[in-house]
């Protein structure tokens, strides 16, 4: 609350490195806006390619592929939805998008992390509610072996780590 009037009180100096960032960033914002005034078209495709790109590799990580002759047609909702992985590169983009578009009005709170989930999941069965169902995390060799790690209920919590098993 009165980190303004602490900064009103006492004389603060700027080093020079920091004001030459300052001035580097107040610089590339005039060539953006200039750039979003003279170029919008390709600023509009610079962003549909960002936009597919952070949803297709952020499911990725997760093991969601979607056929990329198809990904266009999946992420900007022009197709219908084939399979879950479809659902959830789709539902990321609608995640994403209430981000950017709400980023003033929402708030960072459990329901709004919960609706965030509900939307990247889509209609599967848990989307938006907390994990109710014990998990294993499987990790595969080169040589073909397996080891799985056993997430029991509570070790989100930090209670233990898991149990792990050779297969």
């Amino acid at each position: 609350m009165k980190t303004l009037l602490f900064f009103e009180s006492v004389a603060q100096s700027v080093p020079q490195s920091t004001a030459w960032y300052l001035a580097d960033m107040g610089e590339h914002l005039g060539k953006q806006e200039l750039y979003a005034r003279q170029a919008p078209q390709k600023l509009k495709a610079l962003k549909k390619h960002a936009i597919i790109e952070s949803a297709v590799s952020s499911n990725r990580i997760e093991g969601v592929t979607v056929d990329s002759a198809r990904v266009k047609e999946v992420v900007f909702g022009r197709a219908h939805l084939r399979d879950r992985d479809e659902e959830e590169v789709r539902g990321y983009r609608k995640a994403l998008e209430l981000v950017h578009t709400e980023s003033g009005s929402l708030k960072v709170s459990e329901n709004t992390i919960c609706e965030l989930h509900r939307m990247t999941r889509g209609s599967i069965g848990d989307a938006g509610q907390y994990k109710s169902r014990d998990s294993d995390i499987i990790e595969h060799y080169p040589d073909g072996r397996k080891r799985v790690i056993s997430l029991k209920e509570g070790n989100n919590k930090g209670n233990n780590r898991g149990q792990l098993k050779e297969l």
